[in-house]
């Protein structure tokens, strides 16, 4: 006779899943409709059918020791055909919006983030008055030459002073996130296994190639790799900016026709067209994107502040008075802190987590094959 197994539904679990857009999982009966249309199923796995179960018990433990609720791209190919309107595609977003809360660390930061609903003033406004009330007691505003430098009024070592620090906490929370999530999902993977691995699966992160198969959301693909693309040469010309100050002393801002100025140039128009792409397929196909909670809003929110006061900072340099430019870059310094801050809590960790669940997925299948 076979032994029962004791399931302890998690209330608290499930209802914070429903506050984050996934209660229409509750309408589900398990007709494994999306099951039969998602590329992601297979005999053995009945996904996201049995994701969305779990998600009905408030299962915690077994949400976040399954590395399959990460290899999903909200294509909604699942919820475009679900005869009862449970959504299982939103169901698997507020699922993922609700587990890197529970891997994060500190946590009252990521339960700072996965309020934005109701903490974004907070999110938003303390970095730029942080950032506001540190340039006055440092330098007082005083604009020292005309056409603006902004080094001038926020010195390099000011800039380092907390840029580093805060990029160090991102690097260190998301290593935490990223140690439970590998310890829940059982890798028992030492050695140069998961490096192995990972270097394997950059060539499908850096092209989205599963994001490819998807159907009713396949647009959304284009503006994925524009935003992708974009933060990476950001970040690369954020590097190359710090190497020719820092190492071969070069003056600073960079002249316009300088290779690294067209490369952060070119991020900033990838990350602008990205954006748009994203919010106007959004607009235009709301049931292929699917519901959009709180925490999306914080997302999208943050990267249109961020690129467009970057941009409105290079160009108001030239075209604005003075305290108007300072202003517009404090509030793009104020936005790179947020990003910072919150990188290992917000939607931006799907990167991190997408990357190790593919990993892991290849590693499982090296082991058991032959």
């Amino acid at each position: 006779m076979a032994s029962a197994i004791a399931i302890s539904p998690g209330r608290a679990f499930r209802d914070e899943i429903a506050r984050r857009g996934g209660a229409p999982a509750a309408r589900c009966f398990q007709c494994a409709t999306c099951s039969s249309v998602c590329d992601l199923a297979t005999p053995e796995r009945a996904f996201p059918r049995r994701q969305v179960l779990w998600a009905q018990w408030g299962l915690a433990d077994r949400l976040a020791a399954d590395p399959a609720i990460w290899l999903c791209h909200q294509c909604n190919d699942c919820s475009v055909r679900c005869p009862r309107d449970a959504r299982p595609g939103d169901v698997m977003q507020a699922i993922r919006a609700a587990v890197i809360e529970h891997l994060g660390a500190p946590r009252f930061l990521a339960r700072l983030v996965g309020r934005a609903g109701t903490t974004w003033p907070l999110l938003f406004g303390a970095p730029i008055l942080f950032w506001a009330l540190l340039v006055w007691a440092v330098t007082g505003f005083t604009v020292p030459r005309t056409p603006l430098v902004y080094h001038d009024v926020v010195p390099d070592w000011l800039v380092d002073a907390v840029f580093v620090p805060a990029a160090a906490f991102a690097a260190t929370a998301a290593a935490v996130g990223a140690r439970r999530c590998w310890s829940a999902w059982g890798a028992g993977a030492t050695g140069p296994g998961p490096v192995r691995a990972l270097a394997a699966v950059a060539v499908d992160v850096l092209a989205h190639r599963r994001f490819a198969r998807c159907g009713a959301a396949h647009p959304r693909r284009s503006g994925h790799l524009l935003l992708m693309w974009g933060f990476l040469g950001a970040a690369l010309t954020t590097t190359c900016v710090a190497v020719a100050d820092y190492v071969f002393g070069m003056e600073l801002p960079l002249g316009q026709l300088h290779p690294v100025k067209l490369l952060g140039n070119a991020s900033a128009v990838l990350l602008t067209v990205g954006v748009v792409w994203l919010a106007v397929n959004r607009l235009a196909r709301a049931e292929a994107s699917g519901a959009s909670s709180a925490f999306d809003h914080f997302f999208l929110a943050l990267v249109v502040v961020l690129v467009f006061s970057g941009v409105a900072a290079e160009v108001g340099r030239y075209l604005l008075p003075a305290a108007g430019a300072i202003a517009v870059y404090l509030v793009h310094l104020g936005a790179i802190l947020t990003l910072f801050l919150t990188f290992p809590f917000s939607k931006f960790a799907h990167a991190l987590y997408r990357t190790l669940a593919l990993a892991h997925e290849r590693l499982a299948a090296e082991r058991s094959s032959p």
